[in-house]
């Protein structure tokens, strides 16, 4: 059995398989499996089973069975992937327990985990090693009934003494951990949540968890949940130190249009580091949750739905070395004409333009001394300072601070649309408190400047442009969304005379937003 089992993987890797069994991934077909250069992953992102009332006191036995109805749904999918060869899974973070606890209330959903570090348990096969692991040993069991890796988020105990000093009152830590299970069951890691997004039930970690983890299909993995993706640590600490090429991205994110959606922070991170992202969210439409995706530099199979209510796998063969996307320093080929106005406008020189008779020069300064009014609009809660963007063609700036944006662009055909040019730079501090430097260009809600930044997913505008600023950070996140919650690629970006920028033409559909978001970590 086990002999037919290893045929039938093998069998499958090198057929043509490609699904992402959402929207909007603009694939048709899986490539060739090559062992020596992919393997095939899988997210899931699922619509939770929740408490009817999570503010009210249960039993351990009333939770778990609310927990297990969670849990059959994963079993569900790992043995459906399973058929399909994937190697590792993914689920989201709060997908098992819920949301909406207190730290009283959420108590009876709490496994108790030992360190993987002090203690090696495979828990499917080790149930009587601890009390109250019941969710660590159903998921330890799929892992081996998959024949794969499987990360997924749960909520744990761990009791502390009084001599503890960071020990809490009622003398235990409550974490919000994900949890990784090699395909035997063992339980690899642990990563404990460290930047929390008000969750009053749970505790931050004295110390910030940098979990890895190496496999044989795809080398190194980094671990971190939701919100962390914003942060130095333990996200971007990982990338620079514990050389990681693939990250587990567990999430309950809610979308926040227009620079913070799901999806476009997941595909950001992939394009910024040039890592691949295997990111599951929760599925919660009327919370505002949805978008899960797995995220290479260059290409996404990804899921956005404010509709279905169904929760959705998502499954593709994922490159083991993934490539970035091209930057100023490894251009090469005959330079588009766009680009060579760009260096010209950015190096101070007139550019010039040649047609049949003559060579005509214009000078850079005079396009960059635009007459139209700046104005102020709130966008995700911070103050921006915009100026609107007119014609067929044109350069624009505008600045903030010590932060100044440009926009030099191209239209094909003017829609009814109105775009604007916006910066930002300084404290966010709503939903959260951390320092950015921000240049964006989005689209108007309607006609009024007050709507400018508003949550829009629909529009018609194309654009060719290239977007840059002069940021005081190197992190940075390319955001682009096109129409229908579409995420696109830069053609390229990267740094150029002390500004970072980002290139694009042959948009496919109407641009949404387009930002270059940046992290001033030690800002926060």
């Amino acid at each position: 059995l086990r002999f037919k089992e290893l045929l039938c993987r093998q069998l499958f890797l090198c057929g043509c398989y490609m699904v992402a069994l959402g929207a909007h991934t603009g694939e048709e077909c899986m490539a060739k499996h090559h062992e020596a250069e992919s393997y095939v992953a899988a997210v899931y992102e699922h619509p939770s089973i929740l408490s009817p009332n999570p503010l009210a006191l249960t039993s351990r036995q009333q939770a778990f069975e609310l927990m297990n109805q969670n849990l059959d749904i994963y079993e569900q999918q790992v043995m459906t992937v399973a058929q399909k060869g994937v190697q590792i899974i993914v689920f989201p973070e709060d997908g098992i327990h819920g949301l909406n606890f207190t730290r009283t209330s959420i108590y009876p959903f709490l496994d108790f985990m030992p360190s993987p570090q002090v203690v090696r348990w495979n828990p499917c096969l080790e149930p009587h090693h601890f009390n109250d692991t019941e969710v660590l040993q159903r998921l330890s069991c799929m892992a081996i009934k998959g024949d794969m890796f499987l990360v997924a988020n749960l909520g744990t105990k761990q009791p502390c003494h009084i001599s503890d000093p960071g020990c809490p009152n009622d003398g235990r830590y409550q974490f919000n951990p994900d949890v990784v299970f090699s395909n035997n069951g063992t339980l690899v890691d642990r990563y404990r949540k460290h930047n929390l997004y008000f969750e009053a039930a749970f505790d931050v970690p004295l110390k910030v968890d940098h979990t890895t983890f190496d496999t044989l299909f795809a080398d190194r993995f980094g671990v971190f949940t939701c919100f962390d993706i914003l942060f130095f640590n333990p996200a971007v600490r990982l990338l620079r130190d514990y050389k990681v090429k693939h990250v587990v991205h567990p999430t309950a994110w809610m979308n926040q249009l227009p620079l913070l959606a799901a999806t476009e922070i997941q595909k950001a991170f992939a394009v910024a580091f040039g890592v691949n992202v295997l990111a599951a969210n929760v599925h919660h439409p009327v919370l505002g949750m949805t978008g899960s995706g797995i995220h290479t530099p260059l290409k996404s199979f990804w899921y956005h739905d404010m509709e279905n209510p169904n929760g959705r796998l998502i499954i593709a063969q994922v490159t083991k070395n993934p490539v970035g996307i091209i930057d100023a320093e490894n251009a090469t080929g005959e330079m588009d004409p766009s680009h060579s106005k760009f260096l010209k406008i950015l190096s101070g020189h007139p550019y010039c333009e040649k047609d049949a008779q003559e060579v005509h020069c214009n000078e850079a300064t005079k396009w960059n001394r635009n007459a139209l009014p700046i104005f102020h609009s709130e966008m995700m809660y911070d103050n921006f300072t915009l100026v609107s963007i007119w014609g067929k063609e044109g350069y624009l700036h505008v600045c903030s601070n010590g932060l100044c944006c440009y926009l030099l662009y191209e239209r094909p055909t003017l829609s009814k649309e109105l775009y604007a040019l916006g910066v930002f730079d300084g404290l966010h501090t709503v939903h959260g408190t951390y320092y950015i430097q921000v240049c964006a260009l989005v689209r108007y809600g309607s006609l009024g400047f007050d709507t400018c930044g508003q949550e829009i997913t629909e529009a018609t505008g194309i654009f060719e442009f290239h977007l840059w600023g002069n940021f005081s950070t190197s992190y940075i996140f390319p955001l682009f969304l096109t129409s229908g919650m579409t995420l696109d690629v830069p053609d390229q970006l990267g740094w150029e005379n002390d500004h970072y920028f980002l290139r694009k033409s042959g948009l496919s559909s109407g641009l949404v937003m387009a930002a270059l978001y940046g992290r001033l970590y030690k800002r926060d």
